[in-house]
């Protein structure tokens, strides 16, 4: 148990959560970029984090039937909070946002740096698309820091475009 099942905090104490954090607090999402330790006082501004999933699955990746018994508990979080952006980390993310407000997987596909408009949550609300931040992406150089950078950048500028 390390990263978020050891502490209770999505992406915290693991590499995806030290960029995911550190870009959160460079687009003035986040009071810091530490994500080490659930008693940090880091405070997401304007900004929350949560999982498509809320087990910890085999291996970290998700099989399509606990994200689709997990999904009523996201459905139910996007009503609550009714966000004008939502940032999907991966295809297993987009696709459970999707299946969260009733929408075919194939309206709207996955593709890093994508955007796509969601009337369900709200008028003018998006749902951004980046590969997920994990070690593997990064090293790999699939997602560099500088490409995250650019989808959160684009989210802020649209939701400070939006007020």
């Amino acid at each position: 148990m390390h990263g978020a099942n050891r502490t209770g905090r999505p992406f915290t104490g693991d590499h995806a959560g030290i960029l995911l954090y550190r870009t959160l607090y460079g687009q003035g999402f986040a009071s810091h970029e530490g994500s080490g330790d659930p008693d940090d006082g880091l405070e997401l501004i304007e900004c929350r984090v949560t999982n498509a999933v809320k087990c910890l699955p085999p291996e970290n990746k998700p099989l399509p039937d606990e994200v689709r018994r997990c999904n009523r508990y996201l459905a139910q979080e996007i009503a609550a909070v009714r966000p004008r952006a939502i940032l999907a980390l991966g295809v297993v993310a987009h696709r459970a946002v999707l299946m969260a407000l009733g929408l075919a997987p194939g309206e709207r596909r996955f593709a890093h740096h994508a955007v796509h408009e969601l009337p369900q949550v709200q008028l003018g609300a998006r749902l951004f698309d980046s590969y997920h931040c994990s070690r593997y992406n990064t090293q790999t150089k699939r997602l560099t820091e500088h490409m995250f950078q650019a989808v959160v950048r684009d989210i802020a500028t649209f939701l400070r475009g939006s007020r």
